[in-house]
């Protein structure tokens, strides 16, 4: 079987097929992950470029392992240590590395869209390793593949995505995909940073009120409030944040049943998710990056046109 598209822009362009495709994939992959030699030649040959305008920590050196592992030939462009720096424009910068036979590109900018105007213009396929406050379609199923390993299907999960949901990329392309897959969503978060069409626009159910969301939902995905994107503030301060949206273990204990409590990271620790929390019986956020490199390995992959 192979994908429906060349490019990995975004999780809106996929069909459910590439998403159980890739799933399924990452299962083998990850099999594969859990023996001595974890490295197999299914991309020897092909060349990767990482193209980060953007801090990056967890996505790069997952994208960067999954490469490694399929043993393909990478190499790692940072903005502020290149040409970019000094006025070099984005297509400049990639026909440059593009004039190296770059086979991939997987790619993180500031800019929503970059990916798709890059893929627009350059012959290699565009993975998107995060756009703007866009997609982050990786991340979306990353968490997809470990929600489907902990409870066996996706379908009529539900799901409360909590936090800045305005914001965040993760929380939209995780939106698609449960949607997709037939999960039910909730968000939460302050009204502030939960925009109003998403409910018409997604068909996804809202509450300001998060007992009301824990309670009701399988697995709680909470989002990091991302100070870096407000341009005003959107909320009192941390302390009030955390005093009505933070999770804590006298949270959960309120609560009359168990959930799962998953992070894209990088966790505001007392702020989305007090520690007892995030390294509690609850939280499988450590699997979540372990299922990271499986992920990226099976995308990559399948990407690469290499047959399943």
């Amino acid at each position: 079987m192979k994908l429906s598209t060349k490019h990995l822009l975004g999780i809106k362009d996929l069909l459910p097929e590439d998403i159980s495709l890739i799933l399924s994939t990452a299962a083998q992959f990850k099999e594969v992950l859990q023996r001595p030699v974890k490295k197999v030649p299914s991309l020897r040959d092909v060349t990767i470029v990482n193209l980060f305008y953007e801090n990056s920590t967890r996505t790069r050196m997952s994208f960067e392992l999954a490469e490694k592992r399929l043993s393909a030939d990478v190499m790692n462009f940072t903005a502020s240590s290149s040409s970019a720096a000094k006025g070099e424009t984005l297509l400049d910068t990639v026909n440059n590395i593009l004039s190296m036979k770059v086979d991939m590109v997987v790619m993180r900018h500031s800019a929503s869209g970059a990916p798709h105007f890059l893929a627009q213009h350059i012959p290699a396929a565009i993975v998107n390793a995060g756009d703007g406050i866009n997609e982050h379609p990786t991340q979306a199923l990353l968490d997809a593949f470990s929600m489907q390993e902990k409870f066996g299907s996706l379908k009529g999960l539900k799901v409360a995505l909590i936090g800045d949901i305005l914001h965040s990329r993760v929380a939209l392309s995780n939106m698609y995909l449960l949607k997709k897959m037939g999960a039910e969503i909730t968000v939460a978060g302050p009204p502030t940073l939960i925009p109003v069409h998403l409910q018409a626009a997604l068909g996804v159910n809202i509450t300001y009120n998060l007992a009301e969301a824990l309670q009701w939902c399988d697995v709680a995905n909470v989002l990091r409030i991302q100070l870096e994107r407000q341009n005003q503030p959107l909320f009192s301060s941390l302390r009030e944040y955390n005093l009505a949206y933070g999770i804590t273990r006298k949270v959960l204990d309120g609560l009359k049943k168990e959930i799962v409590i998953m992070h894209p990271g990088p966790i505001n620790r007392g702020v989305e998710l007090d520690s007892d929390v995030a390294d509690g019986p609850h939280s499988i956020i450590l699997q979540q990056v372990e299922n990271g490199v499986a992920v990226r390995m099976a995308a990559l992959y399948l990407l690469a046109g290499r047959e399943n």
